[in-house]
């Protein structure tokens, strides 16, 4: 059986999801994927929602529209990424734990991906602070 600790290394035979997952965090920081709305919705599934650092919820459109404003203003700030763990959740979903480093500011993120026809959807992302 699968570790269902997070620091242990991710089982074997999600190696490969762990590698098509990790092209596509940290999530919506990737302009390769696509900035436009076409883009976010085909990245986006239908039910997706998230929850920011302040505990609040953020519904689809709302992440869509800023988003959307973030990607017009141009510029990122640097990241980077590590500690990358993934875990299979059901027969197409998966979810995905890692730290994202933005300057001083450091994240433990969470995402649940799910695999559809359209590709990878993002159902649900969070990003907690480290103090």
């Amino acid at each position: 059986m699968a570790s269902l600790d997070p620091d242990e290394p991710t089982d074997a035979a999600l190696l490969p999801v762990l590698e098509e997952l990790q092209a596509q965090e940290p999530i919506f920081h990737r302009p390769e994927l696509g900035t436009g709305a076409e883009d976010l919705e085909r990245q986006m599934a239908p039910d997706f929602f998230e929850v920011g650092a302040s505990g609040h919820r953020y519904s689809r459109s709302h992440v869509q529209e800023v988003l959307l404003e973030r990607y017009a203003a141009g510029g990122e700030d640097p990241w980077g990424t590590s500690g990358f763990y993934c875990r299979q959740l059901g027969p197409d979903t998966y979810l995905l734990t890692y730290t994202l480093r933005q300057g001083q500011r450091v994240t433990r993120r969470v995402t649940v991906w799910r695999r559809s026809e359209q590709g990878w959807q993002v159902v649900y992302h969070q990003g907690t602070p480290v103090t």
